[in-house]
C-alpha cells in the first residue's frame, strides 16, 4: 500500500510534553489524531492526502499500542460507512481521502452520516488540490459540507494550525453531535 516509507518518520509520533516535534503536515495531523483520542482511522489513497494513509499503516505497531484501529478502505464511501459505524459509539473516528473527489464518491454515506447524528467525535479529513499545477478537479468541498450541513474548518497552511484544528474538530462534533470537515491544502500535505 505505501507510496514512500515513513518508518524514520513515525518515531517523532512517540515525542512527549517537552519535547519538539518536527515534520511536514501528515504527520502533525497524524500526531493531532493520537493525542486528541482517536480510536478509528480509516481513509482511501487519493492526492494530495495519500501520505496520511501511508504514514498509519507505518505506525501500526503505535496505533496498536494505544488502541486505535486503522484500516485501508476500499472506496471512500466505505470509509465513510465505517466511520458512521465507530461514532455510533462514544469513540472518535476519522476518516482521510482526496477533496471533491473522494467527496462525491462517499456522499450517501457522509449525508445519511450527518443527517443521523454521531456521539463520539467524527472528522474527515479531506485533501484539497484544486489550482494551478494540481489536479484538473476544480470542484470545491464546501458546497458539499453546505448542502449535508457539516462543519468545515480550513486551517492555515502551519503545524499549530493544523494540529489546533484536529482538536478543535473533535470538539465541535461532540458538541453538535454533526460531522466536521477538516480541509487540508495541498502544501500542508507535504
Amino acid at each position: 500500500m505505501a507510496e514512500r516509507s515513513f518508518k524514520a518518520e513515525v518515531r517523532h509520533l512517540r515525542l512527549g510534553e517537552g519535547e519538539r516535534f518536527t515534520g511536514e503536515g501528515i504527520l502533525a495531523i497524524t500526531k493531532a489524531l493520537l493525542e486528541n483520542g482517536v480510536g478509528y482511522v480509516g481513509g482511501y489513497q487519493g492526492a494530495p492526502i495519500s501520505h496520511l494513509m501511508d504514514v498509519l499503516a507505518d505506525a501500526e505497531e503505535l496505533l496498536s499500542e494505544l488502541g486505535v484501529r486503522f484500516e485501508a478502505n476500499a472506496n471512500e464511501a466505505a470509509a465513510a460507512a465505517m466511520l458512521a459505524a465507530s461514532v455510533h459509539y462514544p469513540i472518535r473516528g476519522a476518516v482521510t481521502f482526496k477533496g471533491s473527489v473522494g467527496v462525491n464518491v462517499a456522499s450517501d454515506a457522509l449525508a445519511n452520516l450527518a443527517s443521523s447524528g454521531v456521539n463520539g467525535g467524527a472528522l474527515v479529513i479531506v485533501g484539497e488540490d484544486y489550482g494551478e499545477g494540481s489536479s484538473i478537479m476544480q470542484e470545491r468541498t464546501h458546497a458539499f459540507a453546505m448542502k449535508s450541513q457539516f462543519w468545515l474548518l480550513d486551517p492555515r497552511p502551519n503545524l499549530p494550525s493544523i494540529v489546533k484544528a484536529v482538536g478543535d474538530g473533535f470538539e465541535l462534533s461532540e458538541a453538535s453531535n454533526t460531522p466536521v470537515m477538516l480541509m487540508v491544502r495541498i502544501r500542508a500535505c507535504t
